[in-house]
Formats: structure tokens, C-alpha cells, sequence
């Protein structure tokens, strides 16, 4: 759900679209399919790589599609760290870091981490926390990819400024969705979010659970709502971080999220003319955004150190808008290549060639879940739109970044309608108010449709799905629900409230004085 001229090119698209594949996404049943009779058995030994000496890991068989149980198989790779408090045992916690795309084998020993790291160690002690790379993700089989090198730089400027230029980017997406239907075209009508949330009821039959709990950051939000939708009987406890809003899954969040990213990025700037003294790029916000834009536009002639062009200066420094624990890195580096022509801080944040499996995945899950428009006509007029409106940053960006969807070889949906079913116990949402990735009016729909909820509001927050990031108001009401199931009373509007850290919300460089974003859950994973 990331989502980035304002020229007409709507006839390009019935040339350069994809051929259909048997079987559309659509046909997945909306209700819960019958549990296997008998799920394969995870067979768990020791993690390797980064997680080696951390979890234990394996893999679990599922269907390839669950109507069809006994047809073709795939796996998910799953990870776990075992409860120490046998105790107080209180089941499985599974974890899901959204995207969708982000590999989530990590977060069984980050959880644990995580809540230790903010004063609670309780609760990772009581659960066997689980870690899993959803279908087509990361070290599950397959792993989903279509093209490894589409996003090497220096790619096209995501604002085209001639038709010319748009086309450019048009024809790109357009061989995207080819290629992923030329290799992976039986797997892309089963990434749809219900078939997830069928894999991850697999895995509580595999763990032995009649129950699980759940904690979900950004899409793990929008997935764990679907299987509480699908599975209200076999929910524990459940924690949602950075609700994605239901009424605009997938095409309409998009292009909310253009309007949050452009002020959160104006934010950043504002606070960058704060300290005009360290940085040198500016004494207001509009003088400090205006010298962005130049720099982006001269990294477009002469590409910064060679590598960094608009687009990937674009894609760097949109991490501001998602995390404020990189305002001072970044702007330290724009400050460095501004001033100096030290390309050095600004090169250390290039991923060269992204990450081409969470890529794939993203718009493959979102292509499949719901309905996008075909017509290209469409995606042009409201980019352009937005744009003139002086939704500068992210909207031409978001549109590249989610225009494979245009051009996929089956229409997506219809879309699950989400709601608390009977029998579902209470969840806990929480939402910080200026989350640009997943903006607060996620947080308002989720609670309306699911009533046994309550909704945690963090007011003027501005780091995506941040619980366990230092808050101690929202990070206390997480352990509490999780350690014996308390919950906020009700009320109208969000149950309760908790100011935004000001420490964290807006650093004061001068005291912190350090060159490097801080580590643990705050890196923005694939796009929510």
C-alpha cells in the first residue's frame, strides 16, 4: 500500500496488457473452508542465518489452494521462540509485520525483544511466539519474483514531465505484470489476504492450538482482521498496529496516503528549518522543501554519486514520512550532499535493486484481494489531480509503485467484508494519529466494524504502527492486554488516549546527536 505527469497516456494500456490465467481471484469462498482432516507436522530445528541461535524454524505444507486440500502444496517458513514462564503459559502469539510482502521469520525473536527492550520481558516469557513468512514471502516455497533487477537504479523520474516520459513508466509496469504471470501465473489468483488467513489457521492446527493470539503491524492489521473475520471462534487475543482502512482496500488508500505522506513530509522539513544551525538547507519549511526539490531536480541531470537519481532520492528520504527516528540520519545526509558534495551518507541508505520478492508480493496480494482500475485514463486523471492540488511528494511515486495492478492478467475481489462475528473476543487497536502509511481514519472503521474492539489513539504521533518503539502509555497497554487480557473501557470515539512522546516524535539533534535511525521495529517493511 505505498503508494507514488500529468499527461494523458491511456491508450498505451490495451497494447501492453497481460494475458489471463485460468482461474480468477475472485472464486475464493468468503466463508471459512473445512479445517484438513490432518495438517503436516512442522519439523522444527535451529534457525541459521540471522537468526541462528535465536528461534527454531521449519516449514509448514499448506494447499496451494484451500478448496482443493489434497491438490498441489505449497510451505510457509515459520520460525518460533518457546515460552520460559510455562507457568503462566498463555499460548501462541503469532506476529505479522505487514507490507503486504514483509517477511515476519524475524519478528518471533524481535517480539521478544522488543517487549523486553520496552520494560516488559512478562510477556514473551508466557508465549510461544511465532514468526512466519507469509505464502510467497521471503524463505517460504515459492518465493514469489518477477523481475530481480526492475528496480536497479537509476530508474525512470517517477514525475513524468512529457508523455513521453510516462509512457516509459507505463511500458516498465506493464512488462512487470507479464513476467510475474509468465513465471508465477497458477500462484498469483491464491495471494489473495483470506487464503493467508487459511494458512495461518493451518498453522494453528499444526502448533496444536485450539486458539492463537495474533499481533499485527500495518497489513497485519488488515489480515488479522480477515481471519478474525473468517475465524472469530479461534481468536484469543489479538493486537492491531496501524489499522488499514477497509473502506479503501486497495486502489482508494493509495491515494489517502498521498495526502498524509505530503504533510508528514512537510513536517519533516518544518522540523529540518528548525535547525537551520546543523543543517544549512533552510529557515522555514518552504525554503527547506523548495531546496529539496532542487536537489532532486539536479540529481536527475548528474545522478548523486552516480547512483542516487529523483526516484531514488524520493524512495530514500520517504522514510521520514513513515518513522521520525530518521529525521536527524537524513537530514544530516541531505546536508552533507547539499553542502559539502559528500554523496557518502546519502549513498549508505541506497538499496540497490530493492527487494524484488516483498515488490512482487505487494501487488500481487493487493491485485488479487480487490478490484483496481483497468482503464488507465483513471490512474493518470487522479494522480494528476492530486498533484495540482499540491500533493507533490508521494503521489507519482505511488502510482509507479502500485502500477503493475493495471496491467495483472485477472480483475481482483470482491473484497471479504470484515466485521467482529460472533464469538469473537476483544481486540485491541491501536493508531497513532498523524500515521501517514495507514492514516488514523483506519483505526475509526476498524473499531466500527468490529465491536468488541477498543481503540487506542497515541494523539500527534507520526511513526507508522508504533507500539513497542518507547511510548510507555501505548507499550503498557499492549503488555496489559496481552499479559491477562485487560482492555480500556468503552466509550464513544477511541476508548483511550496517549500523547506522542515529544522526545521521540520530534529529536532534538543537539542532544542526540547521532547519525543513525534507531534499530528494532521501526523500519518501514514493504508498504502497509
Amino acid at each position: 500500500m505505498r503508494t507514488i505527469v500529468v499527461l494523458t497516456a491511456a491508450t498505451a494500456i490495451a497494447a501492453t496488457g497481460g494475458t489471463v490465467v485460468a482461474g480468477a481471484a475472485g472464486a475464493a469462498p468468503a466463508a471459512p473452508a473445512a479445517a484438513p482432516a490432518a495438517v503436516s507436522a512442522i519439523a522444527w530445528s535451529p534457525c541459521t542465518g540471522d537468526l541462528e541461535g535465536l528461534a527454531e524454524c521449519g516449514q509448514l505444507r499448506v494447499p496451494l489452494d484451500h478448496r482443493k486440500p489434497h491438490g498441489k502444496q505449497i510451505s510457509i517458513a515459520v520460525s518460533r521462540v518457546k515460552a520460559t514462564d510455562r507457568k503462566n503459559y498463555q499460548g501462541v502469539l503469532l506476529v505479522n509485520p505487514g507490507g503486504p510482502g514483509g517477511s515476519g521469520l524475524a519478528y518471533s525473536a524481535g517480539l521478544a525483544r522488543w517487549f523486553k527492550g520496552v520494560g516488559h520481558p512478562e510477556v514473551p516469557a508466557k508465549y510461544d511466539i511465532i514468526g512466519f513468512d507469509p505464502r510467497g514471502v521471503g524463505a517460504s516455497k515459492p518465493a514469489l519474483s518477477c523481475d530481480p533487477n526492475y528496480q536497479n537504479p537509476i530508474r525512470p523520474d517517477y514525475v513524468p514531465s512529457s508523455a513521453k516520459e510516462e509512457l516509459v513508466w507505463i511500458a516498465k509496469s506493464a512488462k512487470y505484470a507479464r513476467d510475474c504471470t509468465k513465471k508465477f501465473g497458477y500462484l498469483l489468483p491464491h495471494l489473495r489476504t483470506t487464503d493467508v488467513a487459511r494458512d495461518v489457521d493451518a498453522l494453528r492446527g499444526a502448533l496444536g492450538q485450539q486458539k492463537i493470539s495474533y499481533y499485527g503491524f500495518s497489513y497485519g492489521t488488515y489480515l488479522g482482521a480477515t481471519y478474525a473475520t473468517l475465524f472469530p471462534g479461534r481468536v484469543k487475543r489479538m493486537v492491531w498496529d496501524g489499522n488499514v482502512n477497509p473502506k479503501t482496500v486497495w486502489y482508494d488508500a493509495q491515494l489517502e496516503q498521498d495526502k498524509a505522506f505530503e504533510r508528514n513530509m512537510k513536517l519533516w522539513f518544518a522540523w529540518i528549518a528548525k535547525y537551520d544551525g546543523l543543517y544549512h538547507l533552510g529557515t522555514t519549511g518552504k525554503a527547506v522543501e523548495a531546496r529539496y526539490y532542487a536537489i532532486r531536480a539536479a540529481a536527475k541531470k548528474a545522478p548523486i554519486g552516480g547512483k542516487i537519481g529523483p526516484s531514488e532520492l524520493d524512495d530514500i528520504v520517504l522514510s521520514a514520512g513513515y518513522n521520525t527516528g530518521y529525521y536527524i540520519p537524513f537530514s544530516q545526509a541531505l546536508s552533507a550532499w547539499a553542502n559539502q558534495k559528500d554523496a557518502g551518507p546519502l549513498l549508505d541508505y541506497l538499496n540497490p535493486g530493492g527487494d524484488d520478492n516483498s515488490f512482487a508480493v505487494y501487488n500481487a496480494v493487493q491485485a488479487a484481494d480487490a478490484p483496481w482500475p483497468r482503464n488507465w485514463a483513471k490512474w493518470h486523471n487522479d494522480a494528476a489531480r492530486l498533484y495540482k492540488q499540491g500533493y507533490r511528494f508521494n503521489t507519482w511515486s505511488n502510482v509507479w509503485f502500485n502500477a503493475p495492478v493495471a496491467f495483472w492478467p485477472f480483475k481482483g475481489g470482491p473484497r471479504l467484508p470484515l466485521h467482529g462475528g460472533k464469538g469473537l473476543p476483544g481486540v485491541l487497536l491501536v493508531q497513532s494519529t498523524l500515521d501517514a502509511a495507514t492514516p488514523v481514519a483506519g483505526g475509526t472503521e476498524m473499531h466500527k466494524l468490529f465491536p468488541s474492539s477498543r481503540l487506542v489513539e497515541e494523539i500527534g504521533g507520526k511513526t507508522h504502527a508504533n507500539t513497542l518503539n518507547g511510548n510507555a502509555c501505548l507499550d503498557d497497554k499492549v503488555a496489559a492486554y496481552l499479559n491477562d487480557g485487560a482492555l480500556p473501557k468503552g466509550r464513544p470515539g477511541a476508548d483511550a488516549y496517549c500523547k506522542a512522546v515529544p522526545a521521540l516524535n520530534d529529536p532534538n539533534p543537539v542532544a542526540v546527536k547521532s547519525a543513525v535511525a534507531p534499530a528494532g521495529k521501526d523500519l518501514p517493511v514493504g508498504r502497509p
